[in-house]
């Protein structure tokens, strides 16, 4: 399973954590992705995407 929104392409980010004794270690952070069901194409699918194109109307929710 991809953590990948199938809209914007938005995917894992990679960074670091850092401690007040300026210790590193890795981490990533995920988007927040929700799986709805979409009218994509002309027909009715279960997409995951991410909340930024649900909020901003990218993605037309199927009733």
């Amino acid at each position: 399973m991809s953590k990948i929104c199938e809209i914007c392409g938005k995917g894992p980010s990679f960074g670091n954590n850092v401690s007040h004794a300026n210790n590193k270690t890795s981490r990533i952070w995920y988007p927040n992705l929700q799986k709805i069901k979409a009218v994509k194409n002309g027909t009715v699918r279960s997409i995951k995407v991410c909340t930024r194109c649900i909020r901003s109307g990218h993605v037309t929710k199927a009733l």
